[in-house]
């Protein structure tokens, strides 16, 4: 990639007491560089008056934060990092990007009112005009939960971790008996959150490690119910993950990772790979229940249209890798230094050094929530940059509770790419589960699935249909059967042991939430317990159909 030189002048810049701020308009972006005393690592004064009449040559050259300036013996300021405050989206045809971070109250009540919306600063468009209520009603939700999700992100995470540490307290010591005897003896045992027991609040509501000894590698629903059990361990720790796949499954552990949000400006997608066999399987975590950055990306409904590909769900993008200075380049820059990898590139990259090792060696992608987004995204852009290879590599994607991803042309690209590369693609489905269901499939948010739906009701019966059964959930008419439903998956709860056997009892923890989808069906139902169930009860025949 050629280096770029811009040549600022520094008249009309902003002057604090540290800093020196300038904005910059360029054909693609707008840019905000604040420019650093520094002297070490702390800012001793402000920059000098003098530098407001001079020029300064800015050079990308290093992906740091905060942004830092030094003078070189040319007398110019060679610029150490370049934030930029939207996304080069030179790489797509078109696109809606919005800000939740730049709207205020007003702004949000004008999204509802006017229908030219295009000129404020929380939204950029590439095409200006009137928008339909429908559309801005949809603006709103998405804004309005990423304000509400970033303003409550702190106490929520406070909440989740002390949930998840008392569960594990609970664990570490047998049960609440054994916990109140070790109190009064003062041997109480605290749980190691770095250790292979301490599991998250998802692995609380399905305790099962152990994969089904009745299906067996070569059965056609075998990968089906690995790929759950994988997306299901997907949101436990690093040690948690060596030890279930090492000493449980006997198959190789080939790492956990953890992928940076360049909008986020975070870590926030994770992801892991295991060798069974002649198998690599690559598992994306979904939507962890009590971490708002997670919730954030799914209620970024930003969208991009790529070419020949159609329009693509922005915060998952952006999940995966999508760069704000770049976009989405085929092969990094070099020069480009993160605290952490991107996950598309890094996944790509260790799946050719794995491939390219044993030619018989083929891959699966899987996930469960977000991770299923993930899944099914990561083939697009592979073959959206060419990457034939790869393509012809991969065996199959298997997602399980997927949200929709792109609209209908997307869906039409991918389904050609699955074709012309024999990709078996696997959409889950369970009963009233609502995450399926979401963004609507309407003409205002123009999301769609693609691709045969394999659905379970209730009774984990299978069956593959084009469309998951009341695809945007919010119809009044179906609420009442889901209603009924949600009580008969409570009262199922304390029989199926009894029906099924020891290995499918369900816990107190997901008991509650299966209260709690009493009022709201279609939450408990977007748990992994449902889909571990349907992939080891649904039968082999609906495998053998979809094949």
């Amino acid at each position: 990639m050629p280096k770029t030189y811009v040549f600022l002048s520094l008249s009309n810049a902003k002057y604090t007491e540290t800093n020196l701020q300038i904005d910059i308009q360029t054909p693609n972006q707008k840019l905000r560089l604040c420019l650093f005393n520094d002297k070490e690592t702390s800012i001793n004064k402000p920059l000098k008056p003098s530098l407001r009449s001079s020029t300064s040559r800015i050079q990308s050259s290093e992906y740091t934060d905060p942004l830092k300036l030094r003078k070189n013996p040319s007398n110019h300021l060679s610029l150490l990092c370049l934030k930029a405050m939207a996304c080069d989206k030179s790489f797509c045809s078109n696109y809606l990007l919005l800000s939740p971070e730049k709207a205020g109250v007003i702004d949000l009540l004008r999204i509802l009112i006017y229908s030219n919306v295009h000129k404020r600063e929380f939204l950029d468009c590439s095409e200006e005009g009137e928008e339909s209520f429908e559309r801005r009603w949809i603006m709103f939700v998405s804004i309005l939960g990423q304000k509400l999700l970033l303003l409550v992100a702190k106490p929520l995470s406070l909440i989740g971790s002390v949930i998840k540490f008392l569960l594990n307290l609970l664990s570490s010591n047998r049960n609440f008996g054994r916990l109140l005897v070790n109190c009064f003896r003062g041997k109480v045992v605290m749980p190691d959150r770095e250790s292979g027991s301490y599991t998250s609040i998802v692995g609380y509501l399905d305790k099962r490690v152990e994969l089904d000894n009745r299906i067996r590698p070569g059965d056609s629903e075998y990968h089906a119910a690995l790929s759950m059990m994988a997306s299901k361990v997907s949101y436990e720790n690093k040690a948690y993950l060596q030890t279930t796949i090492t000493h449980h499954w006997q198959m190789d552990f080939l790492g956990s990772y953890n992928f940076w949000n360049d909008y986020q400006r975070k870590v926030t997608t994770h992801a892991f790979m295991l060798r069974d066999r002649d198998t690599i399987m690559v598992a994306f975590r979904g939507t962890e229940p009590f971490n708002a950055a997670d919730w954030c990306l799914d209620f970024d409904l930003s969208r991009y249209e790529l070419p020949g590909a159609g329009n693509i769900h922005g915060g998952f993008m952006k999940a995966l890798g999508l760069q704000k200075t770049l976009g989405w380049p085929k092969e990094l820059d070099p020069l480009l230094k993160t605290p952490a990898p991107f996950a598309y590139y890094a996944i790509r990259d260790k799946l050719r050094s794995l491939l390219g090792e044993n030619d018989k060696v083929k891959y699966v992608l899987t996930g469960h929530s977000l991770g299923g987004a993930l899944a099914i995204l990561f083939p697009a852009i592979l073959a959206i940059h060419g990457e034939t290879w790869l393509m012809e590599r991969l065996e199959g994607v298997y997602t399980f509770g997927q949200p929709r991803v792109g609209d209908d042309k997307f869906g039409e690209f991918m389904e050609r790419v699955l074709k012309e590369y024999r990709i078996a693609y696997f959409r889950f489905v369970y009963a009233n589960d609502i995450v399926p269901r979401l963004p609507f499939d309407d003409s205002a948010s123009m999301f769609t699935h693609f691709g045969r739906c394999c659905y379970f009701n209730s009774k984990y019966q299978g069956k593959v249909i084009p469309e998951e059964p009341n695809k945007n959930y919010f119809s009044p008419l179906p609420m009442i059967p889901m209603m009924i439903n949600a009580w008969y998956e409570l009262m199922r709860s304390f029989v199926i042991t009894w029906e099924k056997g020891p290995s499918y009892k369900e816990g107190l923890l997901l008991r509650i939430v299966r209260v709690i989808g009493l009022l709201i069906p279609g939450i408990p139902a977007h748990t992994p317990q449902d889909y571990v169930n349907s992939t080891r009860l649904g039968g082999s025949q609906l495998f053998l159909h979809q094949q």
